[in-house]
């Protein structure tokens, strides 16, 4: 049922995972954890698809939501440490059409740390609009924020990508996939694609919606509806060839867990990765600088986010580390202290904000 492998001292997460998929709390997942950039748990099992006809491999791949987010973070913080990108900028400075509506104020920073008040779109949105990237960013730029700039954070759960993508294309003069195909995925081998060639779609693996739909406790507030509906993707449409090849680059992400691991041993081991500097130290430490803390208004949980991650200083092992996860249970960690990463990525998912799975898999790593 699994293949992999994992080191003796990760037994008690081998056993974990294997339990998830014997007991069918997963039907195919994967999972990696890396030390000091090594490699010592590298897991998948079960099966891709819903009708357990198609095996889980090795290089099977899978839509993580807005773990997407945690890679997108990494190329601003990578263009951010080249000095390309300034994180306390005005992002008008970038994109000189975003200052209308009031939005002069509005910093990278606020984007990176969902305070920027633009967590969904006013005007009408269907889920092909989202492949329209001019018609996405040119509505968001022309919009008013719900709330002052920088005091409150609010989830911008697709409208994030748009609005880091577009900064990242004004800067570099290439969409944000090409720019982490170009800097990052292609120099590491990792297998991670905003924007997925139409030669991979084979290996993807078929999401499982969740019995019951999006959690309701997003759709309670005007703000938590228009965010959760505006527009409100289905799986279905999230499983089609559409989707995966447009860039959406808050939730659009398809890969493996070994990838996203890979990827974020950059920031866990001060900017050196396979062998190649990739970041200063310094550039990695700024992802743990804390931008706002409180009850986000769109999840309705207290979170504390810091530059694209959110904080784990009072809920992991240890202070300095990075998290984020994707709707239906992906989740990945970044300890800068223990020098480690851990992703997880499955394809039934769960209809809860807070996925145990993957924290379940993270405590029998440790990291918790």
């Amino acid at each position: 049922m699994v293949d992999g492998f994992a080191g003796d001292r990760y037994e008690p997460l081998r056993a974990a995972f294997v339990e998830n998929l014997a007991g069918g709390v997963d039907v195919g997942a994967a999972l990696c954890v890396t030390v000091d950039g090594e490699t010592v748990v590298d897991l998948w099992g079960g099966f891709a698809d819903a009708a357990a006809v198609r095996p889980w491999q090795r290089d099977t791949i899978v839509n993580v939501y807005s773990t997407t987010k945690t890679v997108t973070a990494l190329v601003v913080l990578l263009l951010a440490d080249r000095g390309e990108l300034d994180l306390d900028a005005p992002v008008a400075r970038y994109w000189p059409e975003f200052a209308a509506n009031g939005k002069q104020g509005v910093k990278v920073s606020h984007v990176m740390s969902h305070s920027a008040g633009l967590p969904a779109w006013r005007e009408p949105m269907r889920t092909e609009d989202l492949y329209d990237w001019e018609k996405a960013t040119a509505l968001l730029a022309a919009q008013a924020p719900d709330w002052e700039p920088g005091t409150a954070c609010g989830y911008h759960g697709l409208t994030q990508g748009y609005l880091i993508g577009e900064v990242v294309r004004r800067i570099t003069g290439r969409t944000l996939g090409t720019v982490l195909r170009d800097e990052l995925t292609g120099p590491l081998e990792a297998d991670f694609h905003i924007g997925l060639p139409a030669s991979e779609e084979s290996r993807v693996a078929e999401l499982i919606a969740p019995p019951d739909g999006p959690p309701p406790e997003l759709a309670v507030t005007d703000l938590q509806v228009r965010v959760a509906t505006n527009p409100g993707p289905e799986v279905s449409q999230v499983n089609s060839r559409a989707w995966r090849a447009a860039e959406i680059p808050a939730a659009g992400g398809t890969g493996s867990a070994r990838a996203v691991a890979r990827l974020h041993a950059v920031l866990a081991n001060g900017g050196v990765a396979g062998g190649r500097r990739f970041m200063s130290e310094a550039g990695c430490q700024r992802a743990l600088d804390p931008q706002i803390a409180g009850r986000d208004l769109v999840l309705g949980v207290p979170l504390r986010f810091g530059m694209g991650f959110a904080l784990g200083d009072q809920l992991m092992a240890s202070p300095g580390t990075l998290y984020w996860g994707g709707y239906g249970g992906s989740l990945t960690v970044v300890d800068l202290d223990a020098r480690t990463t851990f992703c997880y990525v499955m394809n039934k998912m769960s209809g809860a904000v807070a996925d145990l799975r993957g924290f379940g898999l993270a405590m029998a790593a440790g990291l918790v």
